[in-house]
């Protein structure tokens, strides 16, 4: 009997023990994964490294607004078939031909099991987790136009994020495993840029995290910056040649950061860190 895949991590994407434990739970009890988090602290990215590890294709849905369940499901171009049937073409005589396949119907007859990532999902309607209810539960839907059930092959790992943005019907929550991503500590943040800039210099991290975490604390922050931006902030550091003493002044005051706006994203944040930064001098 083979043993059931288990994830342990990847040498690209730094999982905490409760995250590694949340997708083998997940796996055990064959239920969706709900991934909450902070924009930013790598939710989407898990999905990418549980695929990579476990050797499993990765199939994604990332939701907008304006999407609809039955698009994860699947399609019937009724208008190309209308087109097609006045220009005599002889393949409107099969409706099969103007069925186009979702991302779930994809899912379900693939001929091993994948990774499915719905991302976002908060992001549309309240209704569309409801309205995959079913079909997540029983693996399984109705193609009314060819008069067919899909049943899935394998049932596949789904993997479904969220930001939070608006609260998720119970009914759909009893059928998920769930785990809040916390934004991470300072050791663990330290071994996430250790991944993706292995060479940086000590004194230049040091400095750069505790100038981050500073920001993150500022009271009345309207978007605090993200484990990616850090990234992006450290990667400009690097190109420009940035040096430690240049995040902080002399008496250890704090100043405006060079390229803040990789961390800062809007005007009013800016400003506010401008305004405590000029207390902070004139309180010296």
């Amino acid at each position: 009997m083979n043993q059931p895949k288990r994830f342990q991590g990847s040498e690209q994407y730094v999982a905490t023990h409760d995250l590694k434990l949340a997708v083998n739970a997940a796996l055990t009890l064959q239920r969706p994964l709900l991934i909450k988090g902070e924009p930013g602290t790598g939710k989407t990215m898990l999905a990418e490294e549980v695929a990579a590890a476990l050797e499993m294709p990765l199939l994604q849905w990332h939701i907008k607004s304006t999407t609809k369940a039955q698009q994860g499901l699947y399609e019937y171009d009724a208008v190309s078939r209308l087109r097609d049937s006045q220009l005599g073409d002889e393949r409107v005589k099969d409706i099969h031909n103007y069925i186009v396949r979702g991302v779930l119907w994809q899912a379900f007859t693939a001929d091993e099991p994948v990774v499915l990532l719905i991302d976002e999902i908060d992001k549309a309607d309240i209704e569309f987790p409801n309205d995959l209810l079913r079909e997540i539960d029983r693996m399984e839907f109705y193609v009314y136009e060819t008069r067919e059930m899909v049943r899935a092959k394998h049932r596949p790992l789904v993997i479904i994020t969220s930001n939070n943005e608006k609260e998720l019907p119970d009914a759909f929550l009893r059928r998920c495993f769930f785990h809040y991503i916390k934004f991470p500590e300072k050791e663990t943040m330290q071994q996430i840029v250790d991944v993706h800039f292995p060479t940086i210099k000590k004194d230049l991290l040091a400095q750069a995290l505790q100038t981050f975490f500073e920001v993150r604390e500022i009271p009345g922050l309207k978007k605090k910056p993200s484990t990616s931006e850090l990234l992006d902030w450290l990667k400009l550091l690097l190109a420009e040649d940035i040096p430690p003493e240049a995040l902080r002044s002399k008496d250890q005051k704090s100043i405006v950061p060079p390229l803040h706006g990789a961390l800062l994203k809007n005007e009013q944040d800016v400003h506010l860190f401008e305004r405590l930064v000029f207390m902070s001098r004139t309180n010296r």
